[in-house]
C-alpha cells in the first residue's frame, strides 16, 4: 500500500463538534498543487486527466486526481505517465506562477498566525495556539484558511488538525482532496494504530520492507514491539523515533523561520544534444528562471553550479562563487556558460542540463558598490520590468528574439539575449 494512499476504515466519521482542545497545530497542503494552480488558465480542463510536465524523456511535475486514478504520479517519468493515461492532456508548467499563488498562499496563512513553517512552496505547519482568542477554536481557523485560499487563489487545500506536526501531517493527508480532519487528543493512538507502518514519517521502501520482514504491518505492530527489537533492525535512532511516533508522541515544534538553501532549475531534452551553442541557449533559459525565482523572493545568491548528464546517465557538477551576490540572470547565464565551456566537451552527448543557486542572502541586506562607467539603467532594471510584463501578462511575454526559433511564435521560457 502507498504511504499516500491510506485510508482509514471511517474516513466519513467527522462529527462536527469534535473537541479540539490541544490541537492547536495545523497541516496545510494544496490539493495537486501545480496542476491546480495550472488549471486557473484552462477552466474547460477541470475535471479531466491533466498532467503537467513536458517532452517525452522529462518527469511528471503534478497531475489531476483524475489522471492520478490511472496510476500517474509525481516524478514519474513522462513516457510513462503518457503510456499509462494516453488521454490526459499534456500541460508545460509555469513557475514563476506557482510562486505568485505561494506567496498568496502564505500571506494567507500568517494573516492567522506569525509562526508559519513552510515545507515547501503548497504546505506548512500553523501554531495557532496564540491566536485563538482573536480567531477562534483551531478548527475554526482551519475552516477560515481553507475559505481564503480558496477564495483569494481559486485552488483547495485540506487541513490537518492535530496535537502534533507529526499527527497534523497525517491527518491532512487523511482529508484528501479538499477536507479537513481533526484529530483529537485522546483519538491519537487510536487513529495511529488502525494505520499500516507506511504511514510513519520516516518510513521509506526500504524500512518498510525491513519492518514486513519482522511481521510488523501496522502502527500499532510498532506501538507493542520492544524498542530495543526495533533499533537492532533499524538502528538506535530510528527505532526510537518510530517507537516514539507510534505512540503519537512529537515533541518538534512549529519553526516560522525558513529560509530556502538553494534554488535551481534543470531541464532533460527531448533528444540528446552534442551542439555547444544549443546548450548555451538552454543554460541561458535555465539561468532566467532560477534569477525570477531568486527577486520573486527578495533574495540573492552567490555561488552558481551547473548540471551536466550524460546519454549514459553520468553526471557532473561544476560551481564558482562570485564576488558579489547577484540576482542577474546575464551573470548567472556567463558563469553558468563559462563553467560549462571549461568542461572542454567535444561533441559530447547531453541529456540534461541544470543551473542551481546557493549562498543566498536577503537582497536588502546585500550592499551593492557602484561602479564609476556603471549605466545609470542597467540588467538588473531591464529583468525587474520583464517581471513586472510577466506578472502582468504572463510568463514569456516578453522574449528575446535571439532565442525565438524560425517560424516559432513562443518559446517554452522566457531568455534573454546572449549578447
Amino acid at each position: 500500500m502507498s504511504r499516500r494512499q491510506f485510508r482509514l476504515d471511517d474516513p466519513e466519521a467527522q462529527p462536527g463538534d469534535l473537541d479540539d482542545t490541544g490541537c492547536h497545530i495545523l497541516h496545510v497542503d494544496m490539493d495537486a498543487f501545480y496542476a491546480s494552480v495550472t488549471l486557473l488558465e484552462h477552466p474547460d480542463l477541470v475535471g479531466t486527466p491533466v498532467i503537467i510536465g513536458g517532452g517525452t524523456r522529462g518527469v511528471v511535475l503534478s497531475a489531476t486526481y483524475e489522471a492520478r486514478r490511472y496510476g500517474v504520479a509525481s516524478a514519474m517519468p513522462m513516457a510513462r505517465a503518457r503510456r499509462l493515461c494516453p488521454q490526459a492532456t499534456v500541460l508545460r508548467p509555469d513557475h514563476q506562477r506557482y510562486a505568485e499563488v505561494s506567496r498568496g498562499v502564505m500571506a494567507v496563512f500568517r494573516s492567522v498566525t506569525p509562526l508559519v513553517e513552510p515545507l515547501s512552496v503548497d504546505e506548512a505547519f500553523l501554531d495557532v495556539s496564540g491566536s485563538l482568542r482573536t480567531h477562534g477554536r483551531p478548527t475554526r481557523i482551519a475552516h477560515q484558511v481553507r475559505d481564503a485560499v480558496t477564495d483569494e487563489q481559486g485552488i483547495t487545500c485540506s487541513v490537518g488538525v492535530a496535537p502534533t506536526k507529526f499527527v497534523a501531517k497525517l491527518a491532512s493527508g487523511l482529508a484528501k482532496p479538499d477536507g479537513l480532519r481533526v484529530v483529537p487528543v485522546e483519538d491519537v493512538v487510536a487513529t495511529l494504530h488502525q494505520l499500516p507502518v507506511a504511514a510513519l514519517w520516516g518510513v521509506g521502501d526500504r524500512t518498510e520492507e525491513t519492518l514486513l520482514r519482522l511481521g510488523l504491518r501496522s502502527v500499532a505492530d510498532i506501538a507493542h514491539t520492544p524498542v530495543a527489537t526495533l533499533q537492532r533492525a533499524l538502528g538506535p535512532a530510528m527505532g526510537a523515533s518510530l517507537h516514539e511516533l507510534a505512540w503519537g508522541r512529537d515533541p518538534r515544534r512549529v519553526t516560522p523561520v525558513h529560509v530556502d538553501k538553494s534554488v535551481g532549475a534543470d531541464e532533460t531534452f527531448g533528444h540528446d544534444i552534442d551542439d555547444p551553442v544549443e546548450i548555451h541557449r538552454h543554460l541561458l533559459g535555465l539561468a532566467d528562471r532560477s534569477t525570477a525565482r531568486l527577486r520573486s523572493q527578495g533574495m540573492m545568491a552567490r555561488t552558481v553550479s551547473i548540471k551536466v548528464r550524460f546519454s549514459d546517465f553520468t553526471t557532473i557538477t561544476r560551481a564558482r562563487t562570485l564576488r558579489e551576490h547577484t540576482d542577474v540572470s546575464q551573470d548567472v547565464y556567463r558563469t553558468a556558460r563559462d563553467l560549462f565551456d571549461a568542461l572542454g566537451l567535444q561533441r559530447a552527448r547531453i541529456r540534461l542540463v541544470g543551473v542551481r543557486l546557493e549562498g543566498l542572502q536577503d537582497a536588502g541586506l546585500v550592499p551593492r558598490q557602484g561602479l564609476l562607467d556603471e549605466r545609470e539603467h542597467g540588467w538588473r532594471d531591464a529583468e525587474r520590468a520583464v517581471d513586472r510584463a510577466s506578472a502582468r501578462f504572463g510568463a514569456g511575454a516578453v522574449r528575446p528574439a535571439s532565442l525565438v526559433r524560425p517560424g516559432d511564435g513562443s518559446t517554452t521560457t522566457p531568455r534573454r539575449d546572449l549578447s
